[in-house]
């Protein structure tokens, strides 16, 4: 994505935090790619590059994803309850944020959904403490 696809409101970019789904390629203005999803994404083996980084431990439990089901109806509500989760275990996040600080960062998901998952939730969670300023 190029700075000019990011000026024009490209989804899921904001210039530090994106999201995006880990079957696109990357490109070198992401920066780095972390997989937030707790299930291994179908199809792609454990070297592939557009995966990243996996950081599974900052994925929703498996009830509350199971719980979401994608449903948009629900996402409100998993928003609430995943970031209640994520305010519980800061040590899931904060590598994360402080890649954010140092430059682009990805959260590649592997949901449908392009705006109603677990990354695009994150990725807000994390932009409303890099505007904060603090990390916990």
């Amino acid at each position: 994505m190029t700075r000019e696809e990011a000026a024009a409101g490209v989804p899921g970019w904001t210039g530090r935090i994106q999201t995006r789904r880990v079957y696109s390629p990357p490109s070198p203005e992401e920066g780095r790619r972390f997989l937030v999803d707790r299930i291994w994404p179908r199809g792609l083996s454990r070297d592939d590059p557009r995966v990243g980084e996996w950081v599974k431990e900052v994925a929703p439990s498996d009830e509350l994803r199971k719980s979401f089901g994608h449903r948009p109806d629900r996402w409100e509500e998993f928003r609430r309850r995943y970031f209640g989760e994520l305010d519980a275990r800061p040590e899931a996040w904060r590598a994360l944020l402080e890649a954010a600080r140092r430059g682009p960062v990805t959260l590649v998901f592997s949901a449908r959904d392009e705006e109603r998952n677990n990354a695009a939730a994150l990725k807000e969670y994390l932009e409303a403490r890099l505007e904060a300023g603090g990390a916990a």
